[in-house]
Order: structure tokens, then C-alpha cells, then sequence
């Protein structure tokens, strides 16, 4: 395990984060107590140091498991969770990321966590109801009161992104340090704007979801993995498929798992990208840190890129090809951007 800095910040944190969505039964996906401790023991051990949950994981067992998990090493951990989400559907006020909501969703969050400070607080969706303002300034103030030490934003638009750093630079509050997204060979839409966006501001990008919602573990291509799904092959569509095969024929050349592959791929993307890894068995998550072990030929990413057919609506090579007629051929000289 290797470590980078968390956006522009001095924190450490690891280069594949833990995510807590599976500790907890409820719904029938998750992982029982004892199972989350040899999860988290397994992951520790492999020098992980980074836990993201969220208020609404499990109906707030997650932060529950993990508080009694922590118990007595909490220092050792980077702790993240997030709010926006409902804690009460009968309670208009007790969703959004307003600052209402954020202040009680943050008192519910440390009293389950069983700590007096989260690490990371993320805020889990993009509100439109809410000014951006408002929720930069109270996150601002929870900063400065000791209960959270940096801040992030999850799935919300590269515009909204920019516009609350750029507010929190103007106005001396606290920018968001981390940005989470979906990202996978199935999913490449944060290469239009959001990385790029990311890598301009210095953001961390944690990524969810890196196997593609369990299509590109392997067990809709290879017979070694017979855990449940909740997916039934016939809702796979046939490009999915195909780069799920495509994953495993370069699995089988290298002598790892699809699972590796995969997550392998998108910690190649970029420095910026730490995939977010998530078990309901200690087995599997075994397998996902075994990723750390293999070396993407850049010939095999090529392949894998090929097969999903995505380009960005503004890559750079657009740029590099326009740079000459906007700026002379003196930009061909420029070291970066001219």
C-alpha cells in the first residue's frame, strides 16, 4: 500500500480507500458484525488506512459497526462519512445540505461513530434547493468548532464543484479537499469534466463503484466466483458484457482476477483516483487488495479502453492540436500549457 496526500492538504491517506456500505444486514446485502471485523482487520493490515460510510449506510448501522470497530484505534484511521440523505422521510428539514440538516446529521454521525471528530465529511449528493453558499459556510464552521477536520462533495456536477472552491477561496473557508464519483470501464464520464476538473483544483477523486456494480468481478465471465448478485445476467447489456470479457481474457494473460483488472485500470487513470473497495467476505476483499500487485501493461489498458468505446467530448489531444493556430507555433516550445 502506498500513500498520497489527500487534495491539498497534508493528510495521508491510502491509495485504495475501505468502503463501510456493506457493514451492517439490513436490506439483506451486508456483512454481520464479526465478518465487518476481520473485513477491516484485513484491510488494516494491508496498510489501509482510509473508512468511508455515510448516515443513511445500512439505516445507520454502518456507522454503529464501525464505531464499536474502532473502538481504541480510532487514531489510526482516516474516518469518513457523509450527510444530505433522509434521516427521517416524515421530516421535511431532516434531508438536503442545508445547514440545519447538516448540523444534526453530524451529531447523529459522532454519536454512532463513538468519536468526537470525523476526518473527511463528505457531502453525499448535490442539493439544488440548497445555495452553495449556505452549505460551504456551515461546513466552514464545523471545520472551525473541532467536529470535522476537511471536507468533500459526492456525485454533484463539475460547475457546482468549482463555484464552492472558488467561494471558499474568495471568502477564506474551508475548500473541498476530495471529490466521490462513480468511475469504472463502465462508467468514463468523469474524464469530460469532472478529473479534469479534480486534477486542476488538486482534488482528490475517490472513486465508487470501480468494478462497475460487481459486472467486472468476474462471476458473469468466469465460474470461479460464485458469490450473490444482484444482478441477473439477462439485465447485463451486451456492450457491458463484452468489456466484462475483454476484462477477463487480460485477467487470464496476467494470471490475476477480473476483479484486479479492473480495479488495476482505474487506479492507472490517474495519481488523483483512489477506488473505493467494498466486501460483504473477507475473501473478497482479499482478492480486490491483490490489485495492488499488478502492473498494467499500457498495451492491456489500451485494449481495455477500446472495448468501451467511450472518448471524451474534449480531450486533450483536441487541445494539443489547437494550441499551434490560437497561440503560433511558439506553443510548441511551451513546457504545459501555453
Amino acid at each position: 500500500m502506498r500513500y498520497r496526500l489527500f487534495g491539498q492538504t497534508g493528510l495521508r491517506v491510502s491509495e485504495l480507500f475501505l468502503g463501510a456500505m456493506t457493514f451492517g444486514e439490513q436490506g439483506g446485502v451486508g456483512a454481520p458484525l464479526d465478518e465487518c471485523r476481520r473485513i477491516l482487520d484485513a484491510y488494516a493490515d494491508a496498510g489501509g488506512n482510509v473508512v468511508d460510510t455515510a448516515i443513511n449506510y445500512r439505516g445507520g448501522a454502518s456507522e454503529e459497526f464501525l464505531g464499536e470497530l474502532l473502538h481504541g484505534r480510532r487514531d489510526r484511521f482516516v474516518l469518513a462519512t457523509k450527510y444530505t440523505v433522509s434521516r427521517d422521510g416524515t421530516d421535511p428539514n431532516a434531508a438536503g445540505n442545508h445547514r440545519k440538516n447538516l448540523t444534526s446529521s453530524l451529531e447523529t454521525s459522532l454519536r454512532r461513530l463513538g468519536t468526537d471528530y470525523v476526518d473527511i465529511y463528505w457531502v453525499h449528493l448535490w442539493d439544488r434547493h440548497t445555495p452553495i453558499e449556505e452549505t460551504m459556510r456551515a461546513l466552514d464552521d464545523a471545520v472551525r468548532g473541532g467536529k470535522v477536520l476537511y471536507v468533500g462533495i459526492s456525485d454533484a456536477p463539475a460547475w457546482i464543484v468549482s463555484r464552492a472552491n472558488t467561494l471558499a477561496e474568495w471568502r477564506g473557508w474551508t475548500p473541498f479537499a476530495g471529490l466521490q464519483v462513480p468511475y469504472s470501464l463502465l462508467n468514463r464520464d468523469i474524464e469530460n469534466e469532472l478529473l479534469p476538473m479534480a486534477e486542476s483544483f488538486g482534488m482528490t477523486v475517490a472513486a465508487w463503484s470501480p468494478l462497475g456494480g460487481g459486472v467486472l468481478s468476474g462471476k458473469y465471465t468466469s465460474g470461479a466466483n460464485d458469490a450473490p448478485s444482484r444482478l441477473d445476467p439477462g439485465q447485463i447489456s451486451e456492450h457491458d458484457l463484452n468489456v466484462a470479457k475483454t476484462v477477463q481474457a487480460v485477467a487470464d494473460e496476467l494470471g490475476v482476477t477480473s476483479s484486479q483488472v479492473a480495479l488495476a485500470w482505474v487506479r492507472s487513470r490517474s495519481r488523483a483516483v483512489h477506488p473505493i473497495i467494498g466486501a460483504r467476505a473477507v475473501e473478497q476483499l482479499a482478492d480486490n487488495l491483490g490489485t495492488l500487485g499488478v502492473d498494467l501493461p499500457d498495451e492491456a489498458a489500451r485494449r481495455l479502453e477500446d472495448a468501451t468505446g467511450f472518448s471524451p467530448t474534449f480531450p486533450s489531444s483536441f487541445i494539443a492540436q489547437t494550441s499551434p493556430w490560437v497561440f503560433g507555433d511558439a506553443s510548441r516550445r511551451v513546457d504545459g500549457r501555453p
